[in-house]
C-alpha cells in the first residue's frame, strides 16, 4: 500500500496533466497480490487503491497458513500452482520489455516464507532469464511468531538457490530508524529542523489520510522499491537497467545477499541544500544508521556497491564522493572499482535528491548466524515440529537440508573474511610474457 500511495504521488508530482504516460505504465499494470487470508488484500480492494489493481490479478484463500512454512509452501504451493502462473504469464503479457520480477515476502510467518519461495521457484521455472530480486522482511528477535526461525531458515535456502538478488530488510531495523528520527524531531537543532510524521514522506497527505501504526516504517521500505525502479520510470542522465544489479554486484552466485541503506530518512524543514548537504548524504549511505540491516559493513568486506541518486546530483559529484569514501571502505583485493552508479533525474517528492547504496558485504553474515542460533534452540529440542511433518509432502529431510545450506552460506562469507584478516599480500600474479 505505502509503494502504490508514494509511486503515485511521485507521479502526480511529475505529470502534472495526469497523463498515463510511458513512465506510469512501466509500472502499473504489473502487480500480482497473493495472500492466504482476505483481510488485507480486501482493505486494498476497499481502499483508495482498488483503481491500481485488477480484481484478476489478485489471489487469496481463508485460514492463511498458521504460520507454518509447510502449509504455505507445500499445501497452497501444489493447491494454487496452476492459477498462480496463469496470473504471472497474464501479468508479463501486458509487458513491452519483461525486464526482472520484485518479489516482496517477509520471512516469519507461513504465507511469506512458504507460499512466497514457491512463487520464487515457480518465476524461476516460468521465466528462467528473467531476474528475480526479492526483498524479504525479517523479524526481529522479539517476534511474536514463535515459529519465525523455522520458517526464515527453510526460506533462506530457496532464496539462495532460486533468487538473483536478496534485499534483506530487518524490521528490528526500521523500528530503530522510526524510533531515532522521532527523538530527532522533538530535539531538534536549528538549521535542521525535522518536519513532524515525515519519516521518508508520510502517509499524512497522501491517498491513504492518516497515518497508520506501521506506516512509518512501510514507508521505508517502499523507498528502497521507488529508489530502484526509479531509472525504469524516469529519465536520467546515468540510467541503471535492473538486470545490471545482479550482473554487476553478485560475483558469486549463491553470495547475493545485498544490504541497503538510504538517505535521506526525513525531511527537514529548512529548503536549502548546499554541497555540504550532498557529501554528507554520501557518508550517510556508509553508516550504520541509515541501513535496512543492523551490521556493520566498515569492519567487514565489500564485494561490490551500488550507488543510485536521484535529483540534481551530477555525474562529478558521484565521482568526487566515491574517490572520497573509498579509502575507508575495505574492498575485496580483485574487484576495486567495484562501483556501480545510476543517476534518476527526479527526486522523491519532498527532496532535492536522494540515494541508495546497495551492497554486497559479509557483514550479513552476523544475522545469518543469530538466526541460526534461534532455529538450533528450537530444533535441538525438537518444539513444534509436528505441526510442520503433519504437512502432506513435508519431510524431516528438509530441516536438515536447510540448516545445512544456511551453514555452507555463513561459511562462504566467512572465508572471504579471512582474505581481509590476513595480513600476507596476495600471491603474485602469473606475468604472461609478451
Amino acid at each position: 500500500c505505502r509503494f502504490w500511495d508514494l509511486a503515485l504521488r511521485e507521479h502526480a508530482h511529475v505529470n502534472k496533466k495526469g497523463l498515463y504516460d510511458e513512465a506510469l505504465s512501466s509500472f502499473f499494470q504489473n502487480a500480482v497480490l497473493v495472500d492466504m487470508e482476505e483481510g488485507v488484500v480486501n482493505e486494498i480492494l476497499q481502499g483508495p487503491l482498488r483503481e491500481v489493481f485488477d480484481s484478476t490479478q489478485l489471489l487469496t484463500d481463508v485460514s492463511g497458513s498458521g504460520n507454518n512454512w509447510a502449509v504455505g509452501h507445500m499445501t497452497y504451493g501444489s493447491a494454487y500452482r496452476e492459477q498462480i502462473v496463469d496470473k504471472l504469464r497474464k501479468a508479463a503479457e501486458h509487458c513491452d520489455c519483461l525486464q526482472c520480477f520484485f518479489l516482496i515476502h517477509s520471512m516469519g510467518g507461513g504465507t511469506g516464507s512458504g507460499l512466497g519461495t514457491s512463487v520464487l521457484s515457480l518465476l524461476e521455472e516460468e521465466f528462467p532469464d528473467v531476474c528475480r530480486i526479492v526483498t524479504s522482511i525479517y523479524p526481529s528477535a522479539e517476534d511474536d511468531v514463535i515459529t519465525s526461525p523455522y520458517n526464515s531458515v527453510l526460506a533462506m535456502r530457496e532464496l539462495t538457490e532460486h533468487a538473483d538478488c536478496v534485499l534483506p530488510v530487518e524490521n528490528q531495523s526500521l523500528v530503530d530508524i522510526v524510533n531515532k528520527i522521532k527523538v530527532m524531531s522533538h530535539s531538534a537543532k536549528p538549521g535542521s529542523v525535522i518536519k513532524r510524521d515525515s519519516t521518508v514522506i508520510s502517509g499524512q497527505g497522501g491517498i491513504s489520510g492518516s497515518e497508520k501504526p506501521f506506516d512509518a516504517m512501510n514507508n521505508i521500505v517502499a523507498n528502497l522499491l521507488l529508489n530502484i525502479t526509479s531509472s525504469a520510470r524516469f529519465e536520467g542522465s546515468l540510467n541503471m537497467d535492473l538486470n545490471e544489479i545482479a550482473m554487476n554486484l553478485v560475483p558469486f552466485p549463491r553470495l547475493h545477499y545485498l544490504v541497503s541503506s538510504l538517505t535521506p530518512l526525513y525531511t527537514l524543514a529548512d529548503v536549502s541544500v548546499p554541497t555540504r548537504r550532498l557529501d554528507q548524504m554520501f557518508s550517510d549511505a556508509f553508516s550504520k544508521d541509515h541501513q535496512l540491516i543492523r551490521a556493520d559493513p566498515k569492519h567487514s568486506l565489500y564485494l561490490a556497491c551500488a550507488l543510485m541518486v536521484r535529483g540534481n546530483v551530477q555525474v562529478s559529484d558521484l565521482r568526487r564522493n566515491i574517490e572520497r569514501l573509498r579509502p575507508s571502505l575495505p574492498f575485496v583485493s580483485w574487484n576495486q572499482e567495484g562501483w556501480k552508479t545510476g543517476l534518476c533525474s527526479v527526486p522523491p517528492v519532498g527532496h532535492s535528491h536522494s540515494l541508495l547504496a546497495l551492497a554486497n558485504n559479509t557483514c550479513v553474515k552476523p544475522t545469518f548466524m543469530e538466526l541460526r542460533e534461534r532455529f538450533t534452540k528450537l530444533y535441538r529440542k525438537k518444539a513444534h515440529l509436528h505441526h510442520y511433518l503433519h504437512v502432506e509432502g513435508m519431510e524431516q529431510s528438509f530441516f536438515s537440508e536447510a540448516i545445512n545450506s544456511l551453514n555452507s552460506l555463513i561459511e562462504e562469507y566467512h572465508q572471504l573474511d579471512a582474505t581481509k584478516a590476513r595480513l600476507i599480500p596476495d600471491a603474485p600474479r602469473l606475468s604472461i610474457a609478451t
